[in-house]
């Protein structure tokens, strides 16, 4: 794996210390992309890039009033529109089909002077049927899903930052198999305009980043109306104890409890709250609007080219093509009433944040399945704003992680707390 590059850590703003970087990165690259497939092909990649440092630095002459990301490489998922690049969305449809004017996302992160280092696997459309990206810390387990390139690639050290989206759990399960740093918004935060959608109701645009440090400063970029916030104390931690909880795997569930140890003797308060106790409705809703979205997104692609798609799609449109809008309509305001269900028990018990795993364990092996999103499923249906960091390694050396889940748009003061338990993680109080 590359040194890994931090968007706080080694400024490019210098056209030497950016071209010695691409030179860097360049040596690597294709030994490390053999190994991970994190990224789709593109011949002549590293002349693009260096054609477009050289834009950027005639762009922005004077070397003090260079944006925030100058220079910094960028990795996006393939169900985002990027101007020059074609967008596929792991699918096999005709790719006239999938193009669209560039997402704001992505022109947000080049304004702010970035380049884009590639389009990054996906899934099929974003659901579960898996492309060939592999985990970098074991090349034979999955990075998970769908975000998967963009994980794989930035714990790879490819690249300090990509772009990711998650309906159910495709930042936060890829991030904690991977071992890195990932931010889910709150819903609609950051701008949908220009990714192919998969559920809208679901959707969420985020981040993959090396540290929290790294995740703020992209999403005072990215997230309308953003405030930075500096907490003046620790969070207070409840853990949602329930049938949620009890669908991480024992070996999950184990490094979970000592996670939370850890924390508690470091100081945290940290509280057990039962919450939940209608997980599987919860489920079943969440499953209700994913299918019956899915399939009106898909509505004109399946009608023409049903043969293209992934069984496991197919099957998924086909179920949503059956549900009535009143079954639909129910199970959206199921989304409020989980928000507002989870906001009053923090209140009653005088949380700050839950936490919980940040997926059911490590990263299964094989590449079949891009693993369970069950434990980002219900904060991702609540539309709540989550993180999830590294938390340490199982005895085979695959990353554990753990998810961290604030209130209604408290995305600032999430990252805030973020950075104070990801000190204690990194072996720090």
């Amino acid at each position: 794996m590359v040194p890994m590059l931090t968007l706080t850590g080694v400024p490019l703003r210098d056209e030497a210390a950016l071209l010695a970087h691409l030179e860097r990165l360049e040596v690597v690259f294709e030994e490390v992309e053999t190994r991970i497939h994190a990224f789709l092909p593109e011949q002549g990649r590293f002349d693009r890039l260096r054609r477009e440092a050289a834009e950027l630095a005639a762009r922005y002459p004077d070397p003090g009033r260079r944006p925030r990301l100058y220079g910094i490489p960028v990795g996006v998922k393939d169900i985002f529109h990027v101007a020059g690049f074609t967008t596929r969305a792991g699918s096999r449809l005709p790719v006239e089909e999938l193009q669209g004017p560039e997402a704001a996302s992505v022109t947000a992160l080049k304004s702010a002077g970035a380049l884009i280092l590639g389009k990054t696997v996906s899934t099929e459309f974003a659901y579960f049927p898996p492309g060939p990206t592999r985990n970098p810390h074991h090349p034979e387990h999955t990075p998970g899903g769908s975000s998967s390139g963009s994980a794989a690639a930035v714990a790879a050290g490819l690249c300090p930052l990509a772009l990711g989206t998650q309906t159910i759990g495709s930042i936060g399960r890829p991030a904690s198999f991977c071992g890195v740093f990932g931010f889910k918004p709150s819903y609609d935060r950051i701008s949908k305009a220009g990714v192919i959608p998969v559920a809208s109701s679901l959707d969420h645009i985020g981040v993959f980043t090396a540290d929290g440090d790294g995740a703020a400063v992209v999403a005072a970029l990215l997230c309308q109306e953003w405030q930075p916030t500096k907490p003046s104390r620790r969070p207070v931690l409840g853990i949602p104890e329930g049938p949620y909880l009890a669908r991480a795997s024992e070996e999950g569930l184990r490094h979970f409890r000592a996670t939370c140890e850890r924390l508690t003797a470091a100081g945290f308060a940290v509280r057990p709250v039962e919450a939940m106790p209608d997980f599987a409705e919860i489920a079943e809703r969440n499953r209700v609007v994913l299918a019956a979205e899915a399939a009106a997104v898909h509505a004109r692609w399946f009608g023409r080219y049903s043969e293209l798609y992934h069984p496991e799609t197919a099957k998924l449109i086909r179920r949503g093509q059956e549900i009535s809008p009143a079954s639909l309509a129910a199970a959206r305001a199921g989304r409020e009433q989980l928000r507002d269900e989870l906001t009053r028990l923090m209140e009653a018990n005088g949380l700050d944040l839950w936490i919980s795993p940040a997926a059911c364990g490590p990263a299964p092996r094989g590449l079949e399945s891009t693993g369970d999103p069950t434990m980002n499923l219900p904060w991702t249906h609540a539309g709540l704003p989550a993180v999830s960091l590294p938390s340490g390694c199982n005895a085979d050396g695959l990353p554990l992680g753990l998810q961290l889940t604030g209130r209604w748009y408290g995305d600032e003061m999430l990252l805030g707390w973020a950075a104070e338990v990801e000190r204690v993680m990194e072996g720090g109080q």
